[in-house]
Formats: structure tokens, sequence, C-alpha cells
């Protein structure tokens, strides 16, 4: 299906006219048979994510002993995993299970921004959790007064700053582009890349503005991890005990997974897009898991990984049942 030509015009305070579109057409998957048993499967997955990252949320509330600067950084991940879902998921089922491909203007503008704002902080809060990693393996003594809730929360308060301005920047930069030729965008969402492309005037600022994104949604925070793994890594081998070696790596355990399957699909397919030429579908189909599938599992992980969160679990199991035993006792002599 064709996009709808249709355009508006936008004049800037410099008196330099702008073409803009009415709508542009998600244009998804090119030609995949049974392509809605897979939107059907991304609807089951949102489902598990909020349930989970709720879930995970709830309990770091609720758990006295989870109110640490660690869990500062694991709730933030919860909140940016299920927000992130959010901005994607449900728009995604709307447009291609319902054919509803057409999307306005400015709401396009603003499922970029949610989108990429969601997956900036989605990677600053892994590169969090790997700092308090480093410094509770590296500086056990120091820990509590170094890596402090106060502490943890301005550097959640930067990171939530410096990401909603960067995607602030990085979109605005989108409406100093015109829009005289198609308005298919080849993708799932309002991307970034397959928008600019679409320009017929000068995109070299967004083309600058796309590489600095990748470089801080993806080089420099897995740069930062891998740095802050050597640094444990070597802490480790100083370890005289082999027990104590073997607790400090089961610390680390949930967040190299998290990282292992927050990083290496998305950073494979820039690589390879990057080497050779790659179908449009296997991008989108990898691009789409790489964005939906880690906020699923991440509570999944942290709740079967981490002995703390199982404990505070179990803690407020107890707890429960020693409430509802309670209740009803008070409810028998009452009717007594």
């Amino acid at each position: 299906m064709a996009a709808e030509i249709m355009f508006i015009q936008s004049v800037s305070t410099t008196n330099v006219t702008y073409i803009h579109p009415i709508t542009f057409y998600i244009n998804g998957f090119h030609n995949i048979p049974h392509a809605k048993y897979y939107y059907m499967f991304l609807c089951f997955v949102y489902a598990v994510t909020v349930l989970g990252n709720s879930f995970i949320m709830g309990i770091i509330y609720l758990a006295r002993t989870l109110h640490t600067a660690k869990y500062i950084a694991v709730f933030n991940l919860a909140l940016s995993d299920l927000c992130g879902s959010s901005a994607i998921i449900p728009k995604l089922v709307d447009m291609f299970l319902f054919e509803n491909q057409y999307i306005s203007y400015e709401a396009c503008l603003a499922n970029m921004f949610f989108v990429f704002v969601f997956m900036t902080l989605q990677s600053f809060s892994l590169l969090a959790l790997a700092y308090d990693r480093v410094v509770a393996i590296c500086f056990p003594l120091r820990y509590h007064a170094i890596v402090t809730k106060a502490a943890m929360t301005l550097i959640i308060g930067v990171m939530w700053i410096f990401s909603v301005s960067i995607i602030a920047l990085t979109v605005s930069l989108i409406t100093r582009l015109s829009f005289c030729r198609s308005t298919t965008v080849d993708s799932y969402f309002c991307d970034h890349g397959p928008i600019y492309r679409l320009a017929c005037n000068d995109n070299s600022v967004n083309i600058i503005m796309g590489i600095v994104c990748i470089a801080v949604l993806i080089v420099f925070p897995l740069i930062f991890i891998t740095l802050s793994y050597f640094f444990i890594s070597f802490a480790l081998l100083k370890m005289s005990h082999g027990a104590e070696r073997t607790k400090a790596m089961k610390t680390c355990t949930a967040h190299l997974i998290l990282v292992t399957i927050g990083y290496l699909p998305i950073s494979s397919i820039y690589i390879a897009a990057s080497i050779i030429p790659i179908n449009p579908n296997v991008r989108i189909f990898n691009t789409a898991l790489t964005q939906t599938i880690p906020p699923m599992l991440n509570p999944i992980i942290y709740t079967l990984k981490t002995e703390e969160v199982l404990q505070s679990i179990k803690a407020i199991y107890r707890h429960s049942k020693v409430n509802s035993a309670m209740e009803r006792a008070i409810k028998n002599a009452t009717r007594n």
C-alpha cells in the first residue's frame, strides 16, 4: 500500500519553509505470510512484561530490606522496561494487527521520543548496576559509604535529565527536514534513521545525531560495563578464598545475563548492517525482539537469580499469611 502523499508547510523563525507530511505510513514487514501471529505473540510478551515488571517494582516497594541503592537502580530498570514496552508494543499491535498503519506527523515524533528515551534509560540502568557491582567487589569496605541511596538517586536523576535532553534534541531536529517524496517508513515504529533518510533537504545534522545516539545508547555504556567487569575480574583473582570468589561472582550473575540479552542482539545487527546489506525484514524482526524480549526477561532473571529478592518474596508471603490468619481469627472471635 502506498503512503498517503499529503503535506503541510511549516515556516521557521528564519523564514525557511519546511514541508511536513500530515501522516507517515509505517510499512512494517514486507510480504511475510502469517505475520499476524507474530504480533499476537508480542501481545503475550507485553502482558508478561507488565506483570513481571509491576511485580518486581511492587516487591522492591514493599520489602524494607530492598530499600537500598542497588534496588533503586533495579526499580528504575523495571520502570524503564515497562514504559519502553508500553511505548512500542500497543502501538505496534494497533498498526499491524488492526491495519492502522497511518500515523500523524506529531504522533510519530512523540512515538520516536518515548521509544528512544526509555531505550536509553534501560541502557543507563544497566550501567548504574555495573557501577554498583564494581564498588561492591573492588571496594567492599567502602561500599556503603560510596554507593548511598542519595548518590544512586542523583545518578538516576542525571540519567533521566541527560536521556530526555539528548533524545528531545534528536527528535526536534527532525522538524527541520522537508518530506517532499515518499512518506513510507521502512520500520515497525517511527524510527529515527528510516525517517530522516526520507528527507529531500540536507539531513547531515540528523546523521550525526543518529551516530551520537548509537554511541550513547550502545557503545559507551557497553565499553564502561566491559571495563567494570575487567576490574571485577582483577579483584576476584586477588581474593584468597574460593568461597569468597564464588559468592562475589554470584552477585554479578543476574547483571551479566541482563547485559548479554540487552546488548548482544542489537550490537550484532548494527555491526552486521555496517558490513553487509541486511534484508529489511531481518533487521525489523531482530530489532523488535531486542526491544521487547529483554524487558520481559529482566524481572524474571532478577527474581530467580537474586537471593535478596527471593528472600523478600518469601518474607512478604509469610507476612501476608500471618495477617490472613489473624484476620480469620478475629472474625471467628467476633462471631462467637
